[in-house]
């Protein structure tokens, strides 16, 4: 049972084991921390195997989604305040968030730990506060839960080859007698906090005679992140780094004009874009033009 237990362990290992996170950003953090609201779901473009997996299974760029539960000191029960303090030590004023990870279960982490990474919110439309705060309830307490399990053959299907499965298929297979370790790995968590309180994520509609329609739940066996960007129940909102709705007479480089780049940030620019910049080839170029992570209002 021993060598089981370390074996699993090694191979949660090598799938949760992250790339580093690109130069290049796609959302400004600062914003996201400040507009988040409690019930927020968070979707995040994972680095790691296993989210190399669900991006392909899901054919979607979100393989990985969180709860924003706010701070301790915006939790006015305190029996709830107790129970996450038992799980992680921080600080009342901390933004906190709530999420599934594969190996670890159910656990509670502060929002910092998604500063690099691109993420999108999607909020619950027309949630009232009240359930709001079931939800949370019910994410609250699961912490601790589908940890240390053993499960070998449900890794499997994180090895499969998909790419060669035909699209069709794929969703289907990957949640068929979904365990707990998959289960980690996706949105089940947040998907039934929401049917707790009975908030529709993608329900089942059929025609009801002529005109009406009715719309069934699903049971959430596996909710992807996908599900929630998809989901009509869930506003999107995005914060990229410049509101073009707010300067649309900005001038911007590199967009307009000559620029400078380097390295990575070559990939983000069309051909055209490229053939004309120069590289970098000392400090003094660098001070007189702008880089392609700065911007030059006019």
């Amino acid at each position: 049972m021993a060598i089981l237990h370390k074996l699993i362990s090694i191979l949660i290992d090598w799938l949760s084991k992250s790339t580093e996170p690109k130069d290049a950003l796609l959302c400004d953090f600062d914003r996201i921390r400040a507009e988040l609201i409690p019930c927020d779901v968070l979707l995040v473009e994972g680095r790691s195997k296993a989210d190399s997996t669900l991006k392909t299974v899901s054919e979607s760029e979100w393989s990985h989604a969180a709860l924003y539960i706010g701070r301790l000191i915006d939790l006015e029960d305190k029996e709830l305040r107790t129970r996450i303090t038992n799980h992680f030590e921080c600080e009342p004023d901390i933004p906190l968030i709530i999420e599934n990870r594969l190996g670890q279960g159910t656990v509670v982490s502060p929002l910092n730990t998604l500063e690099r990474e691109h993420i999108r919110i999607c909020r619950p439309k027309g949630l009232a506060n009240k359930d709001a705060h079931q939800v949370i309830r019910y994410a609250i307490s699961r912490l601790g839960s589908h940890k240390n399990i053993l499960q070998p053959f449900d890794l499997a299907r994180f090895f499969m080859l998909w790419s060669f499965t035909p699209r069709s298929w794929r969703l289907g297979l990957f949640r068929y007698a979904a365990g707990k370790h998959t289960k980690n790995a996706s949105a089940s968590l947040i998907a039934e906090g929401f049917d707790f309180i009975q908030f529709p994520i993608l329900p089942l509609v059929k025609k009801a005679g002529n005109n009406g329609v009715q719309l069934f739940r699903r049971r959430p066996k596996l909710c992807l992140p996908v599900d929630f960007d998809r989901s009509p129940y869930f506003d999107i909102v995005k914060y990229p780094f410049i509101d073009f709705a707010s300067h649309t007479k900005v001038d911007l480089l590199p967009w307009k004009g000559n620029g400078v780049v380097s390295g990575e940030a070559t990939e983000y620019l069309t051909d055209t874009r490229t053939a004309n910049l120069s590289p970098i080839d000392d400090k003094n170029t660098l001070s007189s033009v702008s880089s392609i992570e700065q911007h030059k209002f006019v």
